[in-house]
């Protein structure tokens, strides 16, 4: 009987301990998550996404109709995430290994999305205007 209940406690903490480890992180930089990376100053919108290991956060809401400056941070990148593409720009560019880059971004009608993905196509990010 002790060895049962014994058991069962046991049994019961790991799952507990299994669940507040994989199953609480509400990290707003989540892959399938947005994120509230963006700002207005001076009329003009700011989006700031970093640049390592892949993009983050991967979905941005932005505002249509503004100018927009997309601010990518870099932080000893040297993936493949540093060398961005952004199809719909025609941009293209090698990101340095430790900075900021900007991008300017004409206004966009609403329902856009942007999207933006390293050399390779292995990571992406984007961008929806509302």
């Amino acid at each position: 009987m002790k060895i049962t209940v014994i058991s069962i406690l046991i049994g019961v903490g790991l799952i507990v301990g299994a669940i507040m480890l994989t199953g609480n992180n509400t990290n707003s930089n989540d892959i399938a998550g947005t994120a509230d990376n963006v700002s207005i100053v001076d009329g003009k919108q700011i989006i700031e996404i970093r640049a390592k290991g892949g993009y983050s956060p991967r979905v941005t809401n932005a505002k249509a109709g503004l100018s927009t400056i997309i601010k990518m941070d870099t932080q000893n990148t040297f993936d493949c995430s540093s060398s961005l593409v952004i199809p719909d720009l025609s941009y293209r560019t090698y990101l340095p290994p430790t900075g900021e880059t900007i991008i300017d971004v004409p206004p966009q009608k609403v329902g856009t999305k942007l999207q933006g993905l390293c050399g390779m196509g292995m990571y992406n990010f984007s961008i929806n205007f509302n």
